[in-house]
């Protein structure tokens, strides 16, 4: 029975770690970009992304070993959120997105 424990604790904690990658990514990503590009693609401003993207990374730093509690939880609903809908629009407003050749899009 404990070696089921200690399995159960091994996956925790690489979830654990895997979400704590992708809300870090999230917020280096948020720091990279410029701020005007948020507020022209309709977007909250950057230093509110950074803080939601920050909270986020130090709430699964913090929460690393217990991936599945409610804050945990949270803080990955924020780095997606800002993964699938901000940063693709920041993208496209700095020219970052896919596509591109050296006249434009294709």
């Amino acid at each position: 029975m404990d070696s089921v424990f200690q399995v159960q604790n091994a996956i925790a904690l690489l979830l654990g770690v895997a979400v704590l990658a992708l809300e870090v990514f999230a917020f280096v990503d948020s720091l990279r970009h410029r701020a005007d590009a948020y507020t022209a693609a309709g977007k909250l401003n950057k230093p509110a992304w950074c803080g939601i993207t920050g909270a986020s990374a130090a709430i699964g730093f913090i929460t690393v070993t217990n991936p599945l509690n409610i804050f945990s939880l949270l803080a990955v609903v924020g780095a997606s959120v800002y993964l699938a809908d901000v940063r693709p629009a920041v993208q496209r407003m700095v020219g970052g997105g896919r596509n591109n050749g050296p006249y434009g899009p294709w």
